[in-house]
This record gives structure tokens, sequence and C-alpha cells, in this order.
């Protein structure tokens, strides 16, 4: 996958700023930034979801990409006051953020929402089947008799979307992450033994733990 592959659904106010601050760090060492929030939790949280370019991110990831953003968020300071940090991976029911994430995903459950309505609806569930003619092409599963169940979706007009968390999804993330680690040398000696009813979202949310940052004026101690 391209780094430089830009994202279609971009973050807003401060959010933003951290994005366009942490983002030539993150691919500088081989990271794509998913999606910037910044939440009120614990005071103020900024918690940044990043991934390698195959889609992975183990906790050791995590950390990696801690390493690489706290020094040029320490040296612009976007936060006007104290806050943590939090890095964290897309996740199984993960954000799609970039046409290639359509593309990745394609035979798996997604739901979408419009910012421009098609067919007179702005939300859309379905099974997504890839891109055409830059749309979203899905296979709806709550189609009315009288309409198509297969619809285009403009990828310039669409205001988020995300997998839906299913057991074919999660198989298949536990897939993924299995034979990206084994390509890697990192396989998890445990990792056959994981079994459907244990997988859970948290386990495909590795995060590395969230870290206090000084804001302006401000004092903190850093983990």
């Amino acid at each position: 996958m391209d780094l430089d592959e830009p994202r279609l659904i971009e973050d807003a106010g401060v959010a933003a700023r951290v994005a366009a601050i942490i983002e030539p760090s993150l691919k500088g060492i081989g990271y794509r930034l998913v999606r910037v929030r910044v939440t009120g939790h614990n005071g103020c949280t900024v918690q940044i979801m990043a991934e390698r370019p195959d889609g992975t991110m183990t906790v050791s990831d995590c950390e990696t990409v801690s390493r690489a953003v706290s020094p040029v968020l320490d040296a612009d300071d976007p936060i006007d006051k104290a806050y943590h940090l939090e890095i964290s991976s897309p996740g199984i029911d993960r954000p799609l953020v970039r046409v290639s994430d359509f593309e990745r995903w394609a035979g798996h459950e997604a739901k979408i929402e419009m910012r421009v309505p098609v067919n007179g609806r702005k939300r859309f569930r379905g099974i997504v089947l890839g891109v055409e003619n830059g749309a979203a092409v899905m296979q709806r599963l709550d189609p009315k008799p009288d309409e198509d169940a297969r619809v285009l979706l403009p990828i310039r007009d669409i205001e988020q979307a995300g997998l839906s968390l299913t057991d074919e999804l999660i198989r298949e993330s536990l897939r993924r992450d299995k034979a990206a680690r084994e390509a890697a040398g990192t396989k998890d000696p445990d990792a056959d033994d994981v079994e459907l009813d244990d997988a859970s979202e948290d386990e495909a949310s590795d995060e590395a733990p969230a870290s206090p940052k000084p804001g302006k004026g401000r004092r903190s101690t850093k983990e």
C-alpha cells in the first residue's frame, strides 16, 4: 500500500492541526495515519489511530509511533492544556478512510454515511464490493422491494464509513494479522490457540498506554 495515499475523510478543528503536525513523522517511519480524535476523556485525550501499510498494528508499533510523534507534538504544542496521548490501531470494526480500504475489505459488511444524499438517503448498510469509477460499490442488506440492492456511493461525498463487527470479519482480521506477523518473523506462539469466541474488539485494537502530556503553561509527568 502507498504511504502517500491521501485520506478521504479528514479531521476537523484541533484534530486536524494534530494530524498535520504528526503525519510527516508517521510517513517517515513507515506508518499511515487513520484518524485523530480529541476528547474530554481523562480531562483531555488525544487519540491517534495509525497502521502499517498492510493494515496491521501491534502494541510494539504503537510504542514506536508514540516515540516518533511525542517530540513533534511537544515542539508545536497544538493543545492549549494538559492532555493524555493515546496511540491505537484501527481495531476490527475499523474506519474506512482511503480508497484502498474499500478495496482491501471488499466482501465485508460496512456502514456508510453520506454528506450528499444518494437516492434520497444518507445512511447505508451492506456488503462492500469494491470501488468503481470513484464510488464505493455496496450491496445493500435492507433494500425496499422497488429498490436496487446494488448502489454506487461517490467516495468524495462520504461523511464517514466503517466496518461492522461480524464473526466473518473477526476471523478474517485474525487470519490477516497472523499472516502479517509470520511474514515479518514476529509470530505470536499463542496465536494458533486463539478461538473466535475469545476474540473481541479489544484484541484487535492494540494501543500503547496513554501518556500524560504537558500543554501550554502546564506541567505533567510523561510516562
